[in-house]
């Protein structure tokens, strides 16, 4: 049994986590409002997988918090976060979020004008160290489209190898797919051997 898989849920509670320029705030049924003017676009949906409707549905946010993540989140099978710059905690600018499960364990989305910035590299850095750490895992592994070449770079970047390709539904169509994988020694070693400026 793994130290995740024996944490009781009380254990487990959600923490807020601070990068240098981000609050990771955990998701709250109150966040759907801003979900919903944020993640219906084009260039945030297009590599996520097909379970996600598209067009996307006006309650699409509040059914996503309401109906999925909020209890998986209860229930201790996911943690999820907003993100929030620091010079403006008020406002959501994407999501990240941690499942169990064998081949999907991490995901996330940014609003299109703060990406390629750092921001999400930060991000993972510290759910990552949350992943590995507190909830105990042994082992993340990411699937993503092979085109989304903005997610396979924080992936290359931050140590971690692809070990599986093969085809997957996305939003925008059926495409390559690849996973991605880490493990918790491997994620240490690569912290241990790079400095704070490589995280971003």
């Amino acid at each position: 049994m793994t130290a995740a898989e024996s944490t009781t849920h009380d254990e487990l509670k959600i923490p807020e986590g601070r990068t240098d320029r981000l609050i990771l705030k955990p998701l709250e049924l109150a966040d759907a409002a801003q979900i919903q003017q944020l993640f219906p676009r084009w260039e945030i949906v297009r590599y996520l997988a097909n379970r996600v409707p598209w067009p996307y549905p006006p309650d699409g946010a509040l059914q996503f918090c309401r109906e999925a993540a909020l209890p998986e989140m209860e229930r201790g099978e996911a943690w999820h976060w907003t993100l929030r710059r620091i010079t403006e905690p008020e406002t959501i600018i994407g999501l990240i979020g941690l499942t169990r499960g064998e081949d999907e364990n991490r995901g996330f989305w940014l609003d299109p004008q703060w990406q390629r910035q750092g921001l999400m590299s930060e991000a993972c850095v510290w759910v990552n160290d949350f992943y590995f750490d507190v909830l105990g895992f042994e082992r993340m592994r990411v699937s993503k489209a092979a085109a989304n070449l903005v997610s396979r770079h924080i992936s290359e970047k931050q140590g971690m190898h692809l070990v599986s390709v093969g085809e997957k539904d996305y939003v925008c169509g059926r495409l390559k797919s690849e996973i991605w994988e880490i493990t918790a020694d491997e994620w240490r070693a690569w912290k241990e051997s790079h400095s704070e400026t490589d995280f971003i």
